[in-house]
């Protein structure tokens, strides 16, 4: 089989597109939501793989930035859009295409990439560590308490059209990106996500609605929703489908979850995506009753270990020497020191003798704090060479709050 593997042209974006369907199961994207997808496609970072005339492999990136432990932005690659047909699968397609992207974000200078997962046992072939996690929840909201807090009664909360509140919801959740690892500062169209409303996506809810809760005319948090009626011979068990909430205080959460709590006709309030830690857990009574979930969800790959490594900081003082094995992205391998604090930190290349060893996907999963090395080297994926060095390391990344990723991409 001969294929070429080229950057993606313009005017190729509906084939190129029309083959990702294909591969995600033959469902077309209606009108609404394959508009949005050409506006924030990169096109510069796609590329498509050809056998012939046919494209047989789809990929790329976008250019965001994401919070690490300590606050910073790191620009970073976020893959996306990644498919070989079914014609052609098991024929190195998919190996040519990350390994090409990787070199392409090294190339770009940028540290780190990173994905979600359709099919997460694939890409620890590529160096890719599962780095958040996410909690789904089914919250009974006849049997539970609605949230309650000290002044929760001095929100004003107004039902508002999703569009005319975008500007204002945007600039909440962009308050949010520095203050926990994981969240992405978008680039334009992507504040569109949270209001695309797609009739022929509905599956039975109503339309979107926004909720935006303010004090003294600021806007402090927002809830985008959509209820799906539903009856029973008790009567009325609709469910509140939950797509984003967002606050900036305490106050302002709780009164969106206590509003979401006392919508009409429903019994349940259903959400996915959620961080691990999310505060509701602790304004309810019974944590059971939420019917809680946990998965992976965003996946981290250190590109360039030296500058990722130095971009973040530590909770506590480290010093110590990694040995990091990485086959896809050789000038990863070796050995790299590693020094810092909460003041900053810094990494480079060193020939002492390594204090740690461990593939670059579980440096990956340590990265943002979600994971801690001392449960990754239970599992036998890193191996303490100098006694002492796992326990520092796994203090030293750990994040006060749960790494999370806000939205899939």
């Amino acid at each position: 089989m001969t294929t070429e593997l080229r950057q993606l042209r313009d005017a190729e974006w509906d084939a190129w597109y029309d083959k990702l369907d294909v591969a995600f199961g033959g469902v077309p994207d209606g009108p609404e939501r394959r508009a949005w997808w050409r506006s924030i496609t990169e096109v510069e970072r796609a590329f498509a793989v050809r056998d012939g005339a046919e494209i047989v492999g789809t990929g790329g990136s976008f250019s965001f930035g994401l919070t690490v432990p300590g606050g910073a932005e790191v620009a970073v690659a976020g893959v996306t859009l990644i498919s070989v047909q079914p014609t052609h699968r098991r024929r190195g397609v998919l190996r040519s295409m990350m390994r090409h992207q990787l070199a392409d974000v090294h190339e770009r200078g940028e540290a780190l990439a990173v994905l979600t997962a359709t099919e997460p046992a694939i890409y620890g072939r590529f160096g890719y560590g599962p780095a958040t996690q996410e909690l789904r929840m089914s919250v009974d909201t006849v049997r539970l308490a609605a949230p309650e807090l000290p002044g929760v009664d001095g929100v004003r909360l107004r039902l508002v059209e999703p569009e005319a509140a975008l500007a204002a919801c945007e600039e909440v959740y962009g308050r949010l990106v520095p203050t926990r690892p994981g969240m992405l500062a978008r680039r334009p169209h992507w504040e569109r996500l949270g209001v695309l409303d797609p009739a022929d996506e509905r599956q039975g809810t109503g339309q979107l609605q926004c909720v935006v809760a303010e004090v003294d005319g600021e806007v402090r948090g927002y809830a985008r929703y959509a209820v799906k009626p539903d009856w029973s011979h008790a009567g009325p068990c609709g469910t509140v489908l939950l797509r984003q909430l967002d606050a900036l205080d305490p106050v302002a959460y709780a009164a969106l979850w206590r509003y979401l709590f006392g919508i009409d006709l429903t019994s349940s309030v259903q959400v996915r995506g959620r961080p691990v830690d999310d505060p509701l857990l602790h304004l309810v009574a019974d944590q059971r009753r939420c019917g809680l979930g946990v998965r992976e969800a965003l996946f981290v790959r250190p590109v360039d270990v030296g500058a990722a490594l130095a971009a973040r900081t530590y909770q506590a003082p480290v010093d110590v020497v990694l040995e990091v094995a990485d086959d896809v992205c050789p000038w990863n391998a070796g050995r790299w020191r590693l020094s810092g604090d909460a003041k900053g930190a810094s990494c480079e290349r060193t020939t002492d003798p390594a204090e740690l060893a461990l593939p670059v996907g579980e440096l990956g999963s340590a990265y943002l704090g979600g994971f801690a090395w001392s449960g990754l080297a239970a599992a036998g994926r890193v191996r303490e060479v100098r006694p002492g060095a796992l326990g520092a390391a796994s203090v030293a990344f750990g994040s006060d709050v749960a790494p999370w990723l806000p939205h899939n991409f």
